[in-house]
């Protein structure tokens, strides 16, 4: 109720009532007046708020998108693709005749002699060397398998390019998750640091308890700045081997809840294998070049014409050479040539023995993977949650300390940690076998 004293003297006692009625109505009016204008302001301004959130907001690429893009950019495997043209220049090489040679030659003649007649005196040869066509075919074979091996080699530098990319995005996801955790548990312990604090200045519990809580409060944001830090390495890892092009923050539509399917993981092609592709290349070429230094020992013939002008005689001549296996063998080179076909077939089959028990051991490891998802996904993680509950519940009825709670909370992280660790070896398991089964090696499996 307006108070009478605030009434001006000038005015009477019976206009008061009026006047109050007036004042109202003009003071609601200016209140409606002032409801309008603000929302008006915050209508006009909302769009531009989400326009700023939109702007802020980090690029989504997909698993195949990012693959892509390094696979384009990757400064490694393009040295690798440009070794297939190496290759395929060393067998242009390997396939070229050799040149003839021409020689040429003048001088003067002397008469010493009476009978003898002086004047100019010109010399021309032209030798051209024939190789063995064992030799040749040799050279060639060798010079073509390097090749293939070089195409198998971009291959297998594919495959497991794609297997590391794969595996360095789940990382992301994983860092991410651990850095949401985090965060998380930091607000979780924010607002029992707050009841505690509470219950601390009104005197129902000790002081221990909020010293115990600023402790737990400081470690956990300890661990939220270092998850924050190791999600940014994780995709500064990526963008280096993008070389660059990928945005500076990106989020990925993966997740570590992706499926696993089982039709992936059985059997290998063990004849499409890049890898053992390559090593078989390899074999192929050294056993080339076995036979090649065999043939060595009778490298070719040389034929060569020589014509000489002499000032009252002209001489024409035709030679051929050869080179006879007397006093070298090639002993060396054929054994040395012998012992690289050995050890590249023994390097073949010992890589075929490798991916076979590592392919075991990456199933084993998927399925006690999926048993630990399996185990703490429907089991500890729960049982993780309802002792919390009822540890808050009974610090809230005064039954038990701040410890009991805390101590809850710290359980419930680290089981929440290992089930998003599990997740991730699960992934990992699954990027493994296919890479070892050799399925990225194709363009197409992305």
């Amino acid at each position: 109720m307006f108070n009478r004293s605030i009434v001006p003297a000038y005015l009477p006692a019976k206009a008061t009532p009026k006047l109050r009625l007036k004042r109202t109505a003009m003071l609601g009016i200016c209140v409606a007046a002032a409801l309008s204008a603000h929302a008006q302001t915050s209508s006009s301004s909302a769009p531009q708020i989400s326009s700023t959130v939109s702007d802020k907001a980090q690029p989504q690429l997909s698993l195949t998108q990012l693959v892509q893009t390094v696979l384009d950019n990757n400064p490694e495997l393009r040295s690798v693709q440009q070794s297939s043209v190496t290759a395929q220049a060393a067998v242009v090489s390997a396939g070229a005749l050799p040149n003839p040679k021409l020689e040429w030659s003048r001088g003067d003649n002397k008469a010493l002699m009476a009978s003898a007649t002086p004047g100019n005196v010109q010399s021309m040869s032209v030798s051209v060397p024939i190789e063995m066509p064992s030799v040749r075919n040799a050279r060639i074979e060798a010079a073509q398998a390097g090749q293939r091996a070089s195409v198998h080699q971009i291959a297998a530098s594919r495959n497991a390019l794609v297997a590391q990319v794969k595996l360095k995005a789940y990382e992301v996801v994983l860092r991410q998750a651990q850095a949401q955790a985090a965060y998380d548990a930091v607000k979780l312990l924010e607002q029992a640091h707050e009841r505690v604090r509470v219950r601390v200045s009104s005197g129902e519990a000790a002081r221990y308890e909020i010293i115990k809580a600023d402790a737990e409060l400081i470690n956990a944001r300890q661990q939220e700045q270092t998850a924050k830090l190791m999600a940014e390495q994780s995709q500064l890892t990526l963008n280096r081997m993008a070389a660059g092009q990928l945005p500076q923050r990106f989020d990925l539509a993966l997740s570590l809840q992706d499926p696993v399917a089982k039709a992936q993981l059985n059997g290998i092609n063990w004849q499409a294998h890049p890898e053992l592709l390559q090593l078989q290349s390899e074999v192929d070429k050294a056993e080339a070049q076995k036979q090649g230094a065999k043939a060595s020992r009778w490298p070719g013939l040389e034929l060569r014409y020589a014509q000489t002008r002499e000032p009252d005689i002209r001489n024409n001549t035709v030679g051929v050479s050869m080179q006879i296996p007397l006093f070298d063998q090639r002993r060396g080179p054929i054994d040395e040539a012998a012992s690289e076909v050995e050890r590249a077939r023994l390097r073949m089959e010992g890589r075929k023995a490798e991916l076979e028990q590592q392919m075991l051991q990456a199933e084993r490891v998927m399925e006690m993977a999926k048993v630990r998802t399996k185990a703490l996904g429907e089991g500890s993680v729960r049982e993780a949650e309802s002792a919390l509950r009822v540890a808050e519940a009974a610090y809230r009825y005064g039954e038990r300390g701040i410890l009991d709670v805390l101590d809850a909370q710290r359980v419930l992280r680290a089981v929440r940690a290992d089930l998003l660790e599990a997740r991730y070896q699960l992934q990992s398991a699954r990027i493994e076998l296919d890479f070892l089964a050799g399925r990225y090696a194709e363009p197409s499996a992305l």
